[in-house]
């Protein structure tokens, strides 16, 4: 039985404010180091850093030419020419010689006429100096080349060098330990079993670090014990200028952190106003701020940058980072929580001419929400959020130019669309393709409010059996669109290997109680399943998780695989990549909808190009399950 209990409130502290105090009792012990200048890139100088030499360390000509005495060659004229002779009156010169004295001049060599050797004729008079680089001009001996606190560049380096300081004295990187906890945490190389999880935060930790200018130190993971938690903590307290330990920080039965740092120290914060991120600690330990960061991967990435890179930057007496801001359109609501800040990764489209943000997952758990993130949107803790078409400020985690040169895809999931995407970017380096799996009819709205360049569709009329025509005549009636007939793809019940259940129709899910993994609404699949339903008189309280959607193919067949009870409803291609039974029950059309504007553009020609090409189709065929239909012809609306 542990002796902590439960803390079960956490703070609602200001995050500027948790800021703001553990700066204050931030007082690292900072230590600087010779290094050669050479292997600098990068490094804080700690004290100013002067030349040793100057640059050039002599009188040097700067053109191809003869040096003279300028005085002497005042007479010059065209009507009165000057004739020198060599070693005697100039010497020839290459750029870079040495000019010695008593030459002060340097005359061109195309200005030069050479009459006979060691004899040359001139008819223009020299001003003293010209054409010489002095002593120093570029550094002076004993000069102060940077102050203290500056980040080394390359092109400073190459400052160094020229002026022969070899080795500078610069703030030695803060050692920062990491310490993951958790019993249910394994290394990725490790078999991990049901309920245990790969520790990877601390690999994205201690390269943040890194990057941040840091000398990080990832432990072995800690288990969920409160004495080896403090033992932990007391030997990187006494090792480190900063402490994080990863996970343990919010308010369940086995988060000790908080309450061994105040047995241990000090804790100045446990809890601040901020979505995601609210469960992070702030302490002290001998001396030393530790930081206790959520568990959850987007929670821990943006508690690292919020409190971690600030430490880091403090120490080395450096400004934070700033991102690029951007003023972007509300392509989609997003709402906040008032009195605390709200971070939303979003995407960016260019589209229109208006920049286009919309959220993705909200999940604090979702790692490739960052990865996929064009920017973040920072909804203030004093409003309820934005509405569609609002307009809000983003912070960029990509160069504007590649968002503007993205192509936005919405709508239905295939992995054609990832193997597109490679193949575009191959073609042209400045494309790529920014994808949303939405569903076909989330697609069409998005080209519908120009949120989107590219969408897919397979929407099958119920009454028709045509796919995707009457819905494009229903709902873009004022919109000039093109739909491109892409693929046919063979969809099918999903199911584990060997079929266990015997699944061969919509019916012996029902009579088997089999565990349905659904599609979202809108989706070309989930409106195939219910014409299905509809057809064999089935309801959706007979299906065993109808009610459950997921938002791609590879989803539903990554759920069937780990139930041998599961079914789904998906493509041949998902099915193959899962190692999963695969039954047809459908050939169906998968196309690609676009404005006629984009169609017409050099990004949509572009992509239209590569999927005639041999190359995508040969790749395509690979996967198995698809035929592409090059032979038919776009439809206007």
């Amino acid at each position: 039985m542990s002796p902590y209990k439960r803390k079960i409130y956490l703070e609602n502290k200001p995050r500027q404010e948790a800021q703001y105090e553990m700066l204050a009792n931030f007082q690292p012990k900072r230590k600087v180091e010779w290094i050669p200048s050479m292997s600098a890139l990068g490094r804080i100088t700690a004290e100013p850093v002067f030349a040793q030499s100057s640059m050039p360390h002599f009188h040097a000509s700067a053109m191809d030419g003869i040096a003279i005495v300028a005085e002497e060659t005042f007479s010059a004229h065209e009507h009165n020419p000057l004739l020198l002779r060599e070693n005697e009156d100039f010497i020839y010169v290459d750029t870079g010689n040495e000019v010695p004295p008593p030459f002060n001049a340097v005359i061109m060599i195309e200005n030069v006429e050479e009459l006979d050797e060691g004899i040359v004729e001139i008819i223009e008079p020299a001003a003293p100096w010209q054409h010489i680089r002095p002593i120093g001009e570029d550094i002076v001996q004993e000069e102060m080349l940077f102050p203290q606190g500056h980040k080394i560049r390359p092109v400073d380096i190459g400052a160094l060098v020229a002026a022969r300081t070899l080795t500078i004295q610069v703030l030695k990187k803060p050692f920062v330990t990491v310490i993951p906890t958790g019993n249910e945490l394994v290394s990725a190389a490790d078999a991990a079993s049901a309920g245990q999880l790969i520790e990877f935060n601390g690999s994205a930790f201690v390269n943040y670090i890194r990057e941040w200018g840091g000398d990080p130190f990832l432990t072995p993971v800690v288990k969920d014990d409160p004495e080896k938690i403090k033992a932990a903590l007391l030997e990187a307290a006494n090792t480190s200028d900063i402490v994080v330990i990863n996970a343990g920080s919010s308010a369940g039965s086995k988060d000790y952190t908080v309450h061994i740092l105040q047995e241990i120290g000090t804790v100045y914060t446990h809890g601040i106003a901020a979505r995601p991120g609210k469960p992070v600690i702030i302490g002290k330990v001998n001396g030393t701020i530790v930081v206790g960061i959520p568990g959850y991967p987007v929670s821990a990435y943006l508690s690292l940058e919020w409190f971690v890179r600030l430490l880091i930057c403090e120490y080395l007496g450096v400004n934070e980072p700033e991102r690029q801001k951007l003023k972007v359109k509300i392509g989609r609501r997003m709402v906040g929580s008032m009195g605390a800040e709200d971070f939303i990764r979003v995407s960016i489209g260019y589209i229109n001419g208006e920049y286009v943000a919309n959220p993705l997952s909200r999940a604090a758990g979702v790692t490739m929400s960052l990865v996929r993130a064009d920017g973040l949107l920072v909804i203030p803790p004093e409003i309820l959020g934005y509405e569609q078409g609002e307009y809000a400020e983003a912070e960029l985690y990509k160069p504007k130019h590649e968002i503007e040169n993205a192509i936005v895809f919405s709508g239905s999931h295939d992995l054609t669309i990832d193997l597109l995407s490679s193949k575009l970017k191959a073609q042209n380096r400045s494309f790529s393709i920014q994808a949303s799996h939405t569903g076909s009819m989330a697609g069409m709205m998005a080209i519908k409010k120009g949120e989107a360049h590219l969408a897919a569709v397979h929407l099958l009329d119920p009454e028709t059996k045509e796919y995707n025509t009457s819905y494009i005549k229903r709902f873009l009636q004022e919109t000039e669109v093109v739909l491109y007939p892409f693929l046919r793809r063979k969809q099918g019940w999903l199911l584990p290997q060997g079929n266990p259940l015997n699944i061969q129709s919509l019916l012996d899910i029902v009579e088997k109680q089999a565990q349905y993994a659904n599609r979202q609404k809108g989706a070309g699949t989930r409106v195939l399943f219910d014409m299905m339903m509809k057809e064999d008189g089935v309801s959706p309280e007979q299906i065993t998780g109808y009610e459950r959607e997921m938002f791609s193919h590879l989803s539903v067949a990554a759920e069937v695989k780990g139930n041998p009870n599961g079914v789904g409803l998906g493509i041949y291609s998902a099915a193959k990549v899962m190692k999963l039974d695969f039954i047809p029950v459908a050939d169906e059309h998968y196309d690609l909808l676009m404005t006629k504007s984009f169609f017409e553009s050099e990004q949509g020609q572009t992509l239209i190009r590569v999927i005639q090409s041999d190359d995508f189709k040969q790749a395509v065929e690979q996967i198995g399950g698809y035929s592409l239909v090059q032979e038919l012809e776009p439809l206007f609306f």
